[in-house]
């Protein structure tokens, strides 16, 4: 029987985030396209995040604080970055066999202060029934309580997972894990130890909250009984053939 999962990519993992432009690592996707191409025992919702396709111009044009009248340029600007990144994600999985599609958040959520209140999850599970790969992304949504906000892909994920039964929920990123003081892999996160948690940002720009937003997500699903994992992209083969993948499990 077929495993339906999500994988979330990385932005900082498919682009070069330190960048400050849309640079796409392309070798990557390539990469996995071909480990998911190779794999007929899953069926996988693929999520990525924006990278330095989305984030510096969201951060440029104040999106991550709202809508006012003067940022309004800004939906269009950082709705075409991340869509190009689409493009890419879908482009190289279409070339390696994998027949996929992306979605957009801007066409189907709508957020209230910067939280999915809406999306309606059914066109993502009849593609999948009828054998299509949705390729989902991080984006800037409308919000009506403060006008627009970024949504991250991690977001989208919990949102997801909360909608349609998933088997596993992995996250491929450019870390091993989430580190501790002393710089080792910390394999199991609950609510309980999450707290006396020191986690590092990365010096790239993030409007979605880094690894800590991550966290803080994967913790709000592990609230709802839905168990996630975090390991680096070169586990990715790991974690689709159910191995243990080096990496930090998030749970109950």
């Amino acid at each position: 029987m077929k495993e339906k999962i999500i994988l979330k990519l990385g932005g900082s993992v498919i682009t070069d985030k330190s960048s400050g432009e849309c640079k796409v690592n392309k070798s990557v996707l390539e990469k996995i396209a071909v480990e998911l191409a190779s794999r007929e025992n899953v069926v996988p919702v693929i999520v990525h995040g924006a990278g330095s396709c989305g984030h510096p111009e969201a951060k440029e044009h104040h999106l991550d604080k709202g809508l006012d009248h003067t940022n309004k340029a800004g939906i269009f600007i950082t709705h075409r970055a991340v869509c190009s990144l689409n493009d890419e994600v879908v482009n190289a999985l279409r070339a390696s066999g994998v027949e996929a599609v992306g979605i957009h958040p801007l066409d189907a959520c709508t957020a209230k202060n910067g939280r999915l209140i809406s999306f309606d999850s059914s066109p993502v599970e009849l593609l999948i029934q009828n054998g299509v790969i949705p390729v989902l992304h991080g984006d800037v949504v409308m919000d009506i309580g403060q006008g627009a906000c970024i949504v991250s892909g991690d977001q989208l994920i919990s949102c997801l997972a909360g909608k349609m039964a998933v088997d596993r929920i992995g996250l491929a990123t450019d870390v091993a894990g989430v580190f501790d003081r002393d710089g080792n892999v910390i394999r199991h996160i609950t609510r309980n130890n999450a707290g006396g948690l020191e986690i590092r940002g990365s010096g790239s720009t993030d409007v979605t909250g880094g690894m800590r937003g991550k966290i803080d997500e994967l913790l709000l699903l592990a609230e709802e009984g839905v168990e996630s994992e975090l390991f680096h992209i070169s586990r990715v083969s790991d974690f689709l053939d159910g191995r243990d993948n080096g990496g930090t499990r998030v749970s109950p």
